[in-house]
């Protein structure tokens, strides 16, 4: 910078040198003899006569240096408004190409991506991959569930697939303005439906706490989102059908673990929830995702009731209701939720009864491939794999042949048939157990002899409750597998039954007895209270193969703790288990085994009055057939559910509007997913 520099722009001259002879820019030239002298341009047109006197070619102008440049902020700066329309072009490159090299001094820059227009034919969304098929873009603004008031809000997700709407993923990939412009009219026309009054009784408070904190607990033990204990009570405060269902469930849990409480009250609930569905069901424009959940919930109050066999309106029911809406075990939301629960409930009866589950297995849509997972999570869907084994085992179970066939050439091929699907099914079992993520593995396993509560069974520690539920699962179809053998049969009695393979018959009796041993442990040390109530049946099928008299009373002590935690009517289960073990039995002075009551009647005086007659006992209804409480649940059938009160459903409110119903496609409503 010069000494004497101002704080104005100063341009100065640049002398040429030797090497920048071919640059075109405009400088001054040098004459010849004048010792590199520089000659400034005399301005002289058309040509300066400098240059003109010296015989050069004139470059006109001179190239500026600026070596002092101030640069003042404006005073203040005006904020844009919304009207603003200036704009800011950069001609600079079109300028500059004009010039001969002015171009070369830019950054090259790739050619600008033309943007394609995307024409419906060309635009794929995969809407068959999306189940049910979605509306057309074009009818959006007339949706919006208008028929459904209830559901609309709630009931989503009943079906196969979570979907988002096409329309903001159209404006979130391609925005422009009349887009913005139509989705801004229609946020305004749907207006939020404001939400329900919450409940301001006390005993309704009460028993809605009850279902929530320990009915729904145990409901939802196979369930992701948790649909009965944190989604559905939310909906009933806008459905009373469904609000008196889930109100009687927990009056009748309080009337089991407490006897204080009227039973009347839950008798009133079901009856008021009972008449609302089969009005419900005279509509054929009804909401059929509600009808069918406010059946399955009124299927576990008869299920808690002393009376069930006698009182089956909504056992069937709920099933043919399940069906109609199509839901099967790939069906997320609240119709999984029912699902799921259905033919849980339904298997703990066909193993207490040795009866075939009537929803055949292979019908439940479950895709069965496992594959090793090595990461945590989705517990909830191995639990049902888990369960659709346990289905085809108890199937199994209950097609055990009773008689020989009249030929031994038959015989052998029946025998030879069976054995292969008792392979395939412990297969089945095995190959679960190595593909499970690390979190449904015991997280401890304590030996009896180490516990600290003494007690007969090992401590067997799992964490979450799908986890324990699975567990019980595959220990209890292990244990039915053991007692199914082909060529190692176990009876009833305990004794092995016509075996020609002794030591085949020995492992078998093994393998039934560490797997009960270990359904107890888990039963016995488990803390979880939604884990009781469905390892009852579990419980059951693992004590009958105990045959030390510490475990069997130990395990009709944890019996007596499930009565008293869940107030479930275990008695007749102890006295089954007894009649099993043989501890009604004496032996008579002749070493003959009889009963406690014809013992005591060979030894006591005759009576002088006559006795009161017993009352007769209930028998108990044959094995080895199809659950006949689920045989003919079907609106189709000879005898269907809910005969007199029930119409067929509008075609409109099963598929949706326009579309036809093609297979696995099923209706669902757009709320509970959101939520």
């Amino acid at each position: 910078m010069p000494k004497h520099s101002s704080q104005r722009s100063t341009p100065t001259t640049i002398q040429n040198s030797p090497d920048e002879n071919n640059i075109d820019a405009p400088v001054a030239d040098t004459a010849p003899g004048s010792a590199g002298k520089p000659k400034r341009c005399d301005e002289g047109v058309p040509i300066c006569q400098n240059c003109k006197k010296s015989s050069r070619k004139c470059k006109r102008g001179v190239r500026l240096n600026f070596i002092d440049i101030k640069c003042d902020q404006p005073p203040h700066l005006l904020p844009p408004v919304h009207d603003w329309k200036v704009t800011f072009e950069d001609n600079s490159r079109e300028i500059a190409s004009e010039y001969e090299g002015g171009i070369e001094n830019y950054a090259s820059l790739e050619p600008e991506r033309k943007r394609r227009r995307l024409t419906p034919p060309d635009t794929m969304y995969g809407y068959t991959q999306l189940n049910p098929p979605l509306m057309q873009e074009a009818q959006l603004p007339q949706q919006g569930y208008q028929s459904y008031p209830h559901a609309s809000n709630l009931y989503a997700g009943a079906g196969n697939q979570s979907f988002e709407d096409p329309n903001s993923v159209m404006s979130r990939s391609y925005p422009d303005q009349s887009r913005q412009s139509y989705e801004h009219q229609v946020m305004i026309h749907q207006d939020p439906e404001p939400p329900p009054p919450p409940l301001n009784m006390r005993d309704e408070v009460l028993y809605m706490q009850v279902f929530v904190e320990e009915v729904g607990l145990w409901m939802d033990s196979m369930d992701k989102d948790k649909h009965f204990s944190r989604i559905l009570p939310f909906q009933a405060l806008k459905d009373p059908m469904l609000k008196y269902a889930l109100l009687a469930c927990g009056v009748r849990h309080l009337t089991l673990v407490n006897p204080t409480y009227p039973e009347e009250h839950a008798l009133t609930y079901y009856a008021e929830s009972n008449k609302l569905l089969l009005k419900s069901l005279q509509n054929p424009n009804r909401d059929t995702v509600l009808c069918a959940t406010t059946a399955t919930v009124l299927n576990v109050y008869e299920v808690m009731s002393e009376k069930a066999l006698q009182r089956m309106n909504h056992i069937a029911g709920a099933r043919a209701l399940i069906k109609e809406c199509r839901w099967d075990g790939t069906t997320l939301g609240v119709g999984g939720a029912c699902f799921w629960l259905n033919v849980g409930l339904e298997l703990f009866s066909c193993l207490h009864f040795n009866w075939g589950v009537a929803w055949d297995p292979d019908t439940w849509g479950i895709d069965m491939t496992m594959n090793p997972q090595a990461h945590a999570g989705n517990e909830e869907d191995w639990t049902h794999k888990i369960l659709w084994i346990l289905a085809k085992v108890t199937n199994y179970r209950s097609s055990t042949p009773r008689f020989q066939e009249q030929t031994m050439h038959a015989e052998q091929i029946r025998l030879q048939s069976r054995l292969q699907q008792w392979l395939g099914l412990k297969q089945f079992c095995d190959r679960w157990d190595k593909c499970v993520p690390p979190t449904m593995h015991a997280m401890a396993v304590v030996p009896s002899y180490a516990t600290h509560s003494k007690s007969a069974f090992p401590e067997v520690w799992h964490i979450k409750r799908p986890t324990i539920i699975g567990r019980l699962f595959w220990h209890t179809a292990l244990v039915l597998l053991a007692s199914v053998h082909p060529l190692a049969p176990y009876s009833a009695t305990g004794d092995q039954g016509a075996t020609t393979n002794p030591q085949l018959a020995s492992e078998m009796a093994q393998t039934r007895l560490h797997h009960a041993r270990q359904i107890c442990g888990i039963v016995k040390h488990a803390k979880d209270r939604g884990v009781a109530s469905g390892s009852i049946r579990c419980l059951a099928v693992a004590a009958e193969h105990l045959h030390v008299r510490r475990e069997q009373e130990e395990a009709l002590e944890i019996f007596e703790r499930i009565k008293s935690e869940t107030g479930w009517r275990v008695a007749f289960i102890n006295d089954e288990l007894k009649e099993k073990w043989g501890w009604n039995n004496t032996l008579d002075q002749y070493g003959n085994s009889v009963s406690q009551s014809a013992f005591y009647q060979q030894g006591a005086a005759a009576p002088t009055m006559p006795v009161p007659p017993q009352p007769p006992q209930r028998q108990k209804p044959p094995g080895g057939i199809i659950n006949p409480l689920y045989k003919h649940a079907d609106f189709a059938s000879q005898n269907p559910p809910y005969a007199g009160s029930y119409v067929p459903p509008a075609s409109g409110y099963l598929t949706h509007p326009g579309q036809e119903s093609g297979p696995g496609e099923i209706y669902r409503y757009g709320g509970i997913a959101a939520m």
